[in-house]
This record gives C-alpha cells, structure tokens and sequence, in this order.
C-alpha cells in the first residue's frame, strides 16, 4: 500500500509538473483546457435538451429567462412624464407655474417601480443562468427529469470535488510557495536590470500557476494597448481573482491595504522584489495621502504600472458603478481594462456579504472552470476641461460598452449604506425648477 501511494504521488507530481507548472514558466499551453471546456459545452447542450424535453413531456414550467429589468420603462425625463401625467388629468400644461396635486402620482410610481426593480440590489447577487450548467438548479422549478441526468449530475460532484479540489488546492499551493520564496529571494538582489528581470518573470511564472489552479481559461484582446510604466491601469471589478487574471499577462505594482495573516506573509514578500503600494488601516481613511503616494509612483516612468480597481466593491459581472474619483485627479496616463466572465462554467462573482473568503475560494475551485474576456483598450488622457468625476466616468463608459456591460451612476458602496441625502436633493431640485422655472 505504501510503495503505491508513493508511485501515485510521484506520477501525479511529474505530470503536475509537465503538464502544469512548466508551461506556467515558458507561458505556453498544449490547449487541454480548451478541448476540456468544448467537452463541458457538449454536455451542457445536452443537459438543456433534455432538460426542456423532459419538461415539456410532464408539463413543467421551462427556465426562467434572465432579463435585466422586470419593469419596461421609456428614457424619458421627469418633465416629459408630469406632463404627460397632467395632461390625462386635469388637461394643464406645464406654463402654468403651479404645483397639481397629480404631479404626486408621478414620484408615487418611480417610488413603485424602485423597490419592484431595484438597479443596485441586483448587482449584488449572482447572476441568473438561462440554463442549467450542472453546478446549482438555477431553475427554482426544476424537478426529476431522468435517471440519466441525475446520475449525470452526481459523477459531476465526485470529478469536481474529488480530483479537481485536491489537484486546484496543490496547484495554489505550489504558486502561492514559490511566490513568496521567488520574491524573498529577489528582494535580496540588488536594484538593477537583473532584479526587475527576475521579478518580473517569478510573478508572472506563479499567477500563471495561480491562474491554472482556478481551471481559468482566459482570452486577451488588444494587447498592443497594455498598460505601460508611468501610467495607471483601472478596470472593473468582480472577484478577488481580477488580479491573477491581469497580473498573470502583465506586471503591475499593486495597491491595498495591509493585512495581517498569510495575506501578510504574501504582501511583505512581494514588496521586496517590486515597488507595490501598501498601505496602513489608517492611511486609507487619509485621501490626501493615498493620492500624495500614487502620484509620487506614477511621475516615476521607470515604475510599473499601477493596477486599481475604483468601484471599490465586486459587482456580479452584469454592471459597472460609478468609479471613485481619487486615481482620476493624479493626471497620470490612464489604461482601461474591461473584463467579462463566461457564468456557464462558474460563477467568479464574489459576493462578500453572504460569503466569506474562504467559502468563497472553495466555490471557485469547485466549479468547472473559469471562464473569461479581457479587453485592453486605448490609453485615456484627462482633457483640459475636464474635471476628476467626468473623466472617471468617460473612462467607465468606455468599459462597460467593451465588455457589453451596463453603466450605472450608483456608488457600489450602497451595498452596505444608506441612499445619500444629494440624490434626493437632486430630484426635489429638478422638480422645484420645473414649477418656479429656472
């Protein structure tokens, strides 16, 4: 029994080794996760075939089809709709400067309509499968289709947590080791072409180990548009994972909090070896300082550049919120990145509310795979009439048509706070020039 789990554990460690971390070095792929994902979409196909035949035969509901908003509503603005309004009442129009007691009908249905179809809460949640990808019944009338795809369904289970979880969980092991060794003993190097060679090369060699161990199968676009030293790449934000799936095509210094723990272990390793940006709990809260920090990295054309993601917050890969102005007043050459994830194979959506860390990482590795699209898109300059908050929001756009998201002007931080009082201002200040005229 010994001499065989030593000979399983030598085969499994030299193909580990062939097939996996060697190509991670050289940055080259012999394309099985690819003929692995075209096999999974084969069976998903089948799945949903049977699915809805099955359904059909005992006169089940099929899958509820996921829309973006259950309300259909008119881009129209606040004037058009109380005019509207008036006009199937008491027949006014607006040139009478005057409140109508209908006008309230108007704030009683975008009231309505807010807390049936709420834009921000959704963002929140994982994002709603049109079919079944033999992870979770996203269809909440699913019943007893067949024997077949019941059994179906349980070998799944046994591949993903039985050989998938413990082949992952060696895998970010072994990145996350060789990251904090590599990078230790870099940092002992003296600063010069020969150190940056060697960091630059160690941490892409382990995100690209990293990247692997999540089954992740990335396709970049665009890459003559990489961010480049001096500037600031921003992207939007998902999951923790944002940072492999970038860092494991390009070299970038890091900005973030420090933590304590293993988190810390990794953060005080990596800093030896490359310039990153961390920061005490209390300078955070310092934005003058932030800012001071960034600027001084990015009038640096010899430094990397600095990787942000300014919602703040992970958004379920449906949307983009509003970007934080802060990376946008420094005046540094800005890089968009725009990322969407393929949700048939697993869910990189981290929902940290309801999740913890840990949960988290144990639901990605045992999902199929990970799926995703980078963009790079062309380097954005601040124009000299713009402010910071405008040109967050220009570069925000830009992202969210790439990646077919939706562009939304709410601050992610709503997940955890109240609606600010400004919003509500602004509406009642809209609807006071309308009646007393501008």
């Amino acid at each position: 029994v010994v001499n065989l789990l030593g000979i399983s554990i030598t085969v499994l460690f030299t193909l580990l080794l062939v097939f996996i971390i060697v190509p991670a070095i050289f940055g080259v792929s012999f394309g099985i996760r690819k003929v692995y994902m075209k096999t999974l979409l084969k069976i998903f196909q089948w799945a949903t075939l049977r699915i809805e035949r099955g359904a059909k035969e005992k006169n089940h509901p099929l899958y509820k089809p996921y829309v973006n908003g259950i309300i259909a509503k008119e881009p129209t603005s606040l004037e058009e709709e109380i005019k509207e309004i008036r006009r199937s009442g008491s027949g006014k129009s607006l040139d009478t400067p005057e409140f109508e007691l209908s006008d309230i009908f108007y704030f009683c249905r975008k009231g309505i309509e807010t807390i049936m179809d709420d834009e921000v809460t959704k963002r929140f949640s994982a994002e709603e499968l049109e079919s079944w990808n033999l992870l979770s019944r996203t269809n909440y009338n699913f019943q007893y289709i067949s024997l077949r795809l019941t059994v179906l369904w349980g070998l799944g289970v046994l591949i993903r947590y039985c050989f998938l979880l413990p082949l992952r969980i060696a895998l970010a092991f072994t990145g996350i080791s060789l990251l904090v060794t590599g990078t230790t003993v870099v940092g002992y190097l003296p600063n010069g072409r020969c150190k940056e060679f060697l960091s630059k090369h160690v941490h892409l060699m382990c995100y690209r180990i990293c990247v692997r161990a999540l089954t992740a199968i990335i396709t970049y676009h665009d890459r003559e548009n990489r961010p480049r030293n001096g500037g600031i790449c921003v992207a939007n934000h998902t999951s923790p994972i944002d940072v492999i799936i970038l860092a494991s095509d390009g070299y970038y210094a890091m900005v973030g909090q420090i933590h304590g723990g293993l988190m810390g272990v990794i953060q005080r390793a990596m800093v030896k070896a490359c310039p990153h940006v961390w920061f005490e709990r209390s300078e955070v809260k310092d934005r003058h300082l932030v800012a001071k920090r960034l600027t001084e990295h990015v009038q640096d054309k010899s430094k990397l550049p600095i990787l942000i993601f300014p919602e703040g917050t992970c958004i379920n890969n449906t949307s983009v919120m509003m970007f934080k102005k802060g990376s946008f007043e420094i005046g540094a050459t800005v890089y968009p990145v725009a990322i969407k994830y393929d949700p048939q194979f697993g869910d990189a959506f981290w929902n940290s509310s309801k999740y913890g860390m840990v949960t988290y990482l144990l639901r990605m590795m045992t999902s199929w795979a990970i799926v995703c699209s980078v963009w790079y898109l062309p380097p954005m300059t601040r124009q000299p009439e713009e402010d910071a908050v405008q040109f967050a929001n220009r570069v925000k756009s830009a992202i969210a048509r790439q990646g077919g998201l939706v562009d939304l002007l709410w601050d992610g931080g709503l997940k955890r706070e109240k609606v600010k009082d400004t919003f509500k201002e602004e509406q009642q200040k809209l609807y006071s020039k309308m009646i007393v005229g501008n």
